[in-house]
């Protein structure tokens, strides 16, 4: 097991990476424990594949469990179901002194977190991720949230839980689509900050997706190190917890245009949006033709969506995109930030990227459909 400390003085936390995790539950989770019981929160497709192994690890340490599944999918962060969520603790009496677990991935972990911010005005949290994406984004920094009709995570807190267990042995139940979707999210850390990294993931990337335990454990490793790392210096996104938004303020538009579907998953949009970011920042001479084309060849290469082209339906033109990203929350004073790079393993956050060049990049995908 691996084990990555965020930083962040009293609420400091660790995120336990490795197999056998959700097995070994009660025994991480029962120190934090006031009172011995815990409320989970799931969604039914993660219930019917770990619930049972969870609760059996619990209870082993003699710690009841009552478990609430919402349905799965993106559409369940919305209101409804924060409040679904949040009287449902009620009911169970959950106390400020409590422990609520989010087991899923990042629409529960976001979801339940957020919740766990409101009720009592803050009680603790454990996240235990169970999809690629939440275990190398989601489930660590504590940005917790729900999607609204304007856009996606426009309501939310930052709420850090009091501990994540990454079991990398659950990454075996999800569908390849699913896998790759969290691996948008594992090469946005190489491309924005390591390339070192992303240089590994260019060989490794075939026995990441083929289930080999060492490279997953070190790519899910990486990635965390470099989120905690990020998040201990900026908690709440003032400055450089934004390179973490490499590929989204793209993404978060397509996602609006198609509707939060399952047209698009947000791994997907990340790549995508990662491989837009890299073509802006070439158009604009900050980085090498050739980069933009080493993460598309790469993204190919492992069987992903590389363009808009490879979106599934209708989607709008570069104008109603634009104005998409006017509703993302990296606005300031009306102006769109954008995460751009000087070459692979170097983002920054750019304020005054012409619209113009955006429009004709998103213009030529577009029109490449």
């Amino acid at each position: 097991m691996n084990t990555v400390a965020v930083d962040l003085g009293a609420r400091s936390y660790e995120v336990r990476i490795g197999p056998g995790l959700i097995a070994r539950a009660g025994a991480e989770i029962a120190p934090l424990l006031r009172r011995m019981r815990v409320a989970v929160v799931t969604d039914e497709t993660v219930a019917g594949w770990h619930l049972p192994a969870l609760t059996t690890a619990l209870e082993a340490r003699g710690i009841a469990v009552a478990a609430l599944a919402l349905p799965p999918g993106e559409a369940t962060k919305n209101w409804a179901n924060l409040a679904r969520c949040t009287e449902w603790l009620l009911e169970q009496r959950v106390e400020r002194k409590d422990v609520v677990l989010a087991l899923g991935g990042g629409v529960i972990g976001d979801l339940v977190g957020f919740s766990a911010a409101i009720l009592r005005r803050g009680v603790r949290f454990v996240q235990v991720p169970t999809t690629l994406l939440a275990q190398v984004d989601s489930s660590v920094g504590g940005k917790t949230g729900i999607n609204t009709a304007q856009g996606k995570n426009l309501v939310g807190a930052f709420h850090q839980p009091s501990l994540v267990l990454a079991d990398i042995d659950v990454l075996t139940s999800l569908p390849d689509r699913d896998l790759l979707s969290g691996y948008g999210e594992v090469v946005k850390y190489g491309l924005l900050g390591d390339a070192d990294f992303f240089g590994w993931l260019e060989r490794e990337g075939p026995a990441i997706r083929a289930g080999d335990p060492a490279a997953r454990l070190r790519a899910v490793t990486r990635s965390v190190e470099m989120k905690a790392g990020i998040v201990a210096r900026d908690e709440t996104e003032e400055g450089e917890r934004a390179l973490l938004n490499l590929g989204h303020t793209f993404c978060h538009a397509l996602e609006k245009a198609t509707g939060y579907s399952s047209r698009l998953l947000h791994g997907e949009g990340v790549a995508i949006g990662c491989a837009l970011a890299f073509e802006v920042s070439s158009r604009l001479g900050l980085c090498s033709q050739e980069d933009p084309s080493r993460v598309r060849a790469h993204l190919a290469a492992m069987g992903m969506k590389v363009d808009i082209r490879d979106i599934p339906g209708e989607i709008p033109g570069s104008e109603t995109l634009i104005a998409l990203m006017g509703q993302d929350k990296k606005v300031v004073d009306g102006k769109l930030r954008f995460i751009l790079a000087r070459g692979i393993g170097q983002a920054f956050v750019a304020e005054d990227v012409p619209g113009e060049t955006v429009r004709a990049v998103l213009d030529d995908a577009v029109r490449a459909r």
